[in-house]
């Protein structure tokens, strides 16, 4: 049995967009009201992976999700739900009863489609009518739009990969971002003056189109985002592999930070990965990509 009563906003919440924004806001001006706890509950995988068998391709990993939540809505208290054949078989109002019993839910806030429980059986509607019998609260938000477009999860997923991260922005209501600890790479920007620190997307994450593209990188903990350029790619000019990677060029930065946890927030698309006649005219490019991407960013 949990002691603290919550305000829950319920959903998967891949991207936390537009969307979600409005579930969010609404379980913290009700929590607020009624002075509760404001808290998110989703789950570990999509619930989609183990229903139809195969991996979701996802905008973010739940850490980077955890990130966002905490860093643009102040709510710190994530409930992560492991999602199982057993979750995807229980009844939508034992479901009810397990987020109530076990988080101490009290009000829940939902989107208008969310649908739950075994086979999709509970509704937004039947959780409202049912909170109305059992005496919780519960408010259903309506869709979003931007442009006449639906703002969606599945939509944001297409702009991203395809490397509209400037229009991807737009929909998600902040920078699409990868959190992650830095790994050790090459180390060959060090020798060309340009060192990089590097990450990688975890398993089932999209990777946006490889190119060079304009951002802002920090470590976690840390208020200060530094102007960067990023690479996503397999680096043609010095790696014949074909994993990806995603390395950052940080201007005036010489910290160490291998094994730290930093985001790295994509802002715009610069240009395509390509392959250098030499690794001295690469770095020169790096450096001349670095000064295009502050400009860009500076302001942001």
């Amino acid at each position: 049995m949990c002691d603290s009563k919550k305000v829950v906003a319920l959903g998967f919440f891949d991207g936390v967009h537009l969307g979600h924004a409005t579930l969010l806001n609404r379980a913290k001006e009700v929590a607020g009201e009624l002075g509760l706890e404001p808290a998110m509950l989703t789950f570990d995988r999509h619930p989609d992976e183990l229903v139809g068998g195969k991996p979701v391709a996802l905008i973010n990993s739940a850490e980077d999700r955890k990130y966002i939540v905490s860093r643009w809505f102040g709510i710190n208290k994530i409930i992560t739900i492991h999602f199982d054949r057993d979750m995807m078989q229980m009844p939508w109002r034992d479901f009810v009863d397990m987020v109530i019993e076990n988080y101490g839910a009290a009000h829940f806030v939902v989107g208008h489609d969310f649908r739950f429980g075994f086979k999709g059986q509970g509704t937004a509607e039947k959780l409202k009518e049912l909170g109305e019998e059992r005496g919780f609260g519960c408010d259903i938000m309506p869709k979003v739009e931007l442009d006449g477009v639906t703002v969606s999860s599945t939509y944001i997923r297409e702009l991203v990969a395809e490397g509209r991260i400037e229009e991807a922005n737009r929909f998600l209501g902040h920078p699409h971002l990868v959190t992650g600890t830095v790994r050790h790479g090459f180390k060959l920007g060090r020798k060309l003056g340009t060192p990089t620190i590097n990450q990688k997307f975890e398993e089932n994450i999209i990777v946006p189109r490889k190119g060079v593209y304009a951002a802002k990188l920090g470590l976690i903990g840390e208020e200060r985002l530094y102007p960067a350029v990023t690479n996503i790619g397999v680096r043609p000019t010095v790696s014949g592999g074909s994993s990806v990677s995603v390395e950052s060029y940080l201007l005036n930065f010489d910290r160490d930070v291998y094994d730290k946890s930093v985001v790295c927030e994509f802002y715009a698309f610069m240009r395509p990965e390509m392959k250098f006649g030499s690794v001295d005219e690469l770095g020169e490019r790096i450096k001349a990509d670095a000064q295009t991407a502050k400009k860009i960013v500076e302001n942001m």
